[in-house]
């Protein structure tokens, strides 16, 4: 029943870092904590981590997707070829002594012209990481977890639980 801090960081490094500093404070437990999202070139980086926000305060992805495409369009006409995205997670672990330790997974992609497939979440259905042809929302599951940004920071972190 411990509620959840704001996150007020700049950059996916800090709002992990301030989650898992904060419930770690809370509770004097080794914690855990992540901050993911997308980043579009067209858009400077928007969302950023502002991606689940993009979707309301219910956090509907469809209405963030749709976002997405107008302001992709409104940016560049035909932007199908300045389409570069990244997915981005940070993770941080914090004991209460306050020692940290952060990493960044990464993969580089791009936005689909439209949506497509039905698996994952977020923004899955128009995300193709480079070196593939589906979307991670066409994708099964087990292939999508083990190439995608989460995965990637993870075998970074594993280090601490093995």
């Amino acid at each position: 029943n411990i509620s959840s801090p704001k996150e007020t960081g700049k950059s996916f490094e800090e709002n992990s870092l301030i989650k898992a500093s904060y419930f770690s404070k809370k509770t004097n437990l080794i914690c855990l904590a992540d901050d993911s999202g997308m980043e579009i070139n067209l858009l400077n980086g928007k969302p950023g981590i502002h991606s689940s926000r993009w979707g309301g305060s219910n956090k509907n992805f469809d209405l963030a997707i749709k976002k997405i495409f107008k302001k992709m369009k409104n940016k560049k006409k035909d932007w199908k070829n300045n389409n570069s995205a990244k997915f981005i997670c940070c993770l941080t672990i914090f004991w209460p002594n306050g020692k940290k330790y952060t990493v960044k997974g990464v993969i580089k992609g791009k936005i689909a012209e439209k949506k497509r497939g039905k698996n994952g979440f977020g923004y899955d259905p128009i995300f193709i990481p480079y070196g593939y042809n589906k979307t991670f929302g066409e994708m099964k599951a087990k292939l999508k977890m083990s190439i995608d940004h989460r995965f990637r920071a993870y075998a970074k972190v594993k280090k601490f639980f093995t």
